[in-house]
């Protein structure tokens, strides 16, 4: 099933980069997977003083984006949680990995995704860990009418979703959608730690400090981040303070 769901999903990607650029294109960014998947060699990026491998896939040409950070920090918080109950809001992680958790996904139909809205949806089980990767800048922003709260009722509905030692974690990029953007500067988003990273080359990342978050830019026809936030959100009363600590 996997196998067959990748290569739908590649002849999709060449459709796609066909139209963007005809053969050249596909030619070019084929030989930019290859080289960067097997033939340089594969770089580390630091979080929270943690080293980790630059994520490099076919699928949405990882390299060129923040998908090559975003995965390898959340799928380290899912292999070190196994046996936990895991939610993911919006359909990323199944494209790369064969991971068995609960999906939810408005729009996106694929087997063993639940779409529902994620400001509506009520599971009857709390779930230990709840993560999503570049999804909630989506929510309220790319819908009809466009709602600038709703991305707070939807953190408020995932908070109530977890058990008494719950953690989310979410990443986003900055510069994608301004009322989100907005939120964040007045401190309204709910976090109860805050990291940050920057771009500093086609492929390469590194942690800076919240006072350096500056000139966020998005690049809206690559869908293309230069600054990412990744935000954490515990359950538990007793933890409720900004600190440095790593995400375990």
């Amino acid at each position: 099933m996997k196998k067959g769901k990748n290569v739908f999903e590649l002849i999709e990607r060449i459709k796609i980069n066909y139209k963007r650029g005809g053969f050249a294109h596909i030619f070019k960014i084929g030989c930019e997977f290859i080289y960067y998947k097997y033939i340089k060699p594969r770089k580390m990026f630091v979080f929270q003083g943690r080293s980790y491998p630059y994520f490099y896939h076919w699928y949405n040409t990882t390299w060129t984006s923040e998908r090559c950070i975003e995965i390898p920090i959340v799928m380290n918080m899912i292999n070190s949680s196994k046996g936990k109950r895991i939610l993911e809001v919006g359909n990323v992680l199944s494209h790369y990995y064969s991971e068995r958790h609960d999906i939810i996904d408005k729009y996106e139909i694929a087997q063993g995704v639940i779409n529902q809205d994620v400001v509506n949806f009520r599971p009857s089980c709390k779930y230990d860990y709840i993560v999503s990767i570049s999804t909630l800048e989506h929510v309220g922003w790319d819908e009809t009418p466009r709602d600038s709260l709703k991305i707070l009722r939807a953190i408020v509905n995932l908070k109530s979703l977890l058990n008494s030692q719950g953690k989310i974690v979410v990443t986003f990029p900055l510069g994608y959608n301004p009322n989100m953007d907005k939120l964040f500067r007045q401190g309204k988003m709910f976090f109860d730690q805050q990291f940050y990273l920057t771009k500093i080359s086609l492929n390469e990342w590194r942690e800076i400090a919240q006072e350096d978050v500056v000139n966020s830019k998005y690049d809206k026809s690559k869908f293309i981040a230069s600054r990412l936030i990744i935000g954490i959100i515990e359950k538990d009363n007793n933890k409720r303070r900004m600190s440095s600590r790593k995400i375990q």
